[in-house]
């Protein structure tokens, strides 16, 4: 996509059997054309690709939305009641314990998301969990190119409620294409999202590998983090041996490097659309940011609409999730990074206007409140050296 602003979310490729997906030479899926568009793909595509409009924020009479954090009906920290689940998780495992209990009660069907492709470990694909063994199974943040709605429509045509947990650009591309067809929207009665920090390319994955000493083929399993929280980037031959590097190392020194373009001016990194958004809730550290230090997990989470507030109190009544309030000020000392990330999204995208480079839509996504929490300096560096970047080729 011109200006580089596509997510690889697959959306695209879903809905149109002439669209493919295919990897570019850092691993990211971008989309290919096979043949003729349908008619009508266009005009679907420039009403929920990510790409080209981010889905707005919407709250409602009961709530309110911050320009950082999005809408909120309530904020607090949580964590799954089952000790299994929260430990596999890559934080409390709160998103984990909402789809367990959403199948428990038959309220879903089939979760949709995406886990470890067990035939090839290092790349990740699109997965349906319908219990708990599946859930499990899938647990664990995937800190790699996947493109979840690439299989839409034909997921569609299998019978049943789903739940989707997907990434914030995945989850606002599936609310607009809800928005769109009412025939979708009745299918997927709960949408789940978290914090998003970009997604990575599949390079950086092989340079977590090298750095643990191993070559690409020897790993049978490979987990980014979890079992633990934060958790371990952990490689695992066939003969049960491993090799791990801290959270810290591998998403700090190698993961961080490797983010797409399209993330670095995302405008709602926090999952804006979905019904309910989790993240870690880190402990803050000395210098001001989190401190990564190993410990029982414990999410953010944010109830979004009426229907995901109802679906946490639900699974407390349940015993699935445990929850305590959080004050909304409390957030910007856990996702320091995601706050800054906000406020510089309208400098990020001017820089592309002065470069001649296509935007997506985001009205609606308090940007430019956002961007005065920063300030005139910081909004001038920020778009200097974004069109340096751009303009040396270096995004």
């Amino acid at each position: 996509m011109a200006g580089q602003t596509c997510a690889g979310c697959g959306l695209c490729a879903g809905l149109d059997p002439a669209i493919g997906m295919q990897r570019d030479a850092k691993g990211w899926l971008r989309p290919v054309a096979l043949g003729a568009a349908m008619p009508g793909t266009d005009r679907l595509l420039a009403q929920a690709c990510p790409g080209a409009t981010v889905a707005p924020w919407e709250g409602g009479e009961s709530w309110a939305i911050d320009p950082y954090w999005g809408p909120y009906v309530r904020v607090m920290t949580a964590h799954a009641t089952d000790p299994d689940v929260r430990h596999m998780a890559s934080s409390g495992g709160a998103l984990s314990a909402l789809a367990l209990h959403l199948l428990e009660t038959g309220a879903v069907d089939r979760v949709l998301h995406v886990g470890m492709d067990a035939l090839a470990p290092l790349f990740t694909k699109i997965v349906r969990s319908t219990g708990r063994d599946d859930i499990l199974r899938a647990a664990g943040s995937r800190y790699a190119p996947a493109a979840p709605l690439a299989e839409i429509r034909a997921e569609l045509e299998e019978p049943g409620r789903i739940l989707f947990i997907g990434k914030p650009c995945d989850a606002g591309a599936l609310r607009q294409l809800m928005a769109a067809d009412p025939v979708v929207a009745e299918r997927f009665p709960y949408l789940l999202s978290f914090f998003c920090a970009g997604t990575p390319s599949q390079d950086g994955t092989d340079r977590i590998v090298r750095t643990l000493g191993m070559e690409k083929a020897e790993v049978a399993h490979f987990r980014y983090r979890g079992d633990g929280w934060p958790g371990f980037a952990t490689a695992t031959r066939a003969d049960g041996s491993s090799a791990r590097i801290s959270y810290a190392e591998s998403w700090g020194d190698i993961l961080s490097k490797e983010v797409q373009f399209r993330c670095k001016i995302c405008p709602d990194a926090v999952g804006g659309a979905a019904d309910i958004a989790a993240a870690d809730a880190w402990y803050g550290g000395e210098t001001g940011y989190p401190a990564f230090e190993e410990m029982d997990g414990r999410s953010l989470l944010i109830s979004r609409t009426a229907r995901g507030d109802a679906l946490v109190k639900a699974a407390e009544a349940a015993g699935a999730l445990a929850t305590a309030p959080l004050d909304l000020g409390e957030i910007i000392k856990m996702q320091p990074s995601q706050a800054r990330r906000k406020r510089l999204a309208a400098s990020r995208m001017a820089a592309m206007a002065l470069t001649g480079n296509p935007r997506p839509v985001v009205d609606g996504l308090k940007v430019g409140e956002a961007a005065r929490l920063a300030g005139l300096f910081e909004n001038a560096k920020s778009c200097a050296g974004t069109m340096r970047r751009i303009l040396s080729g270096k995004r």
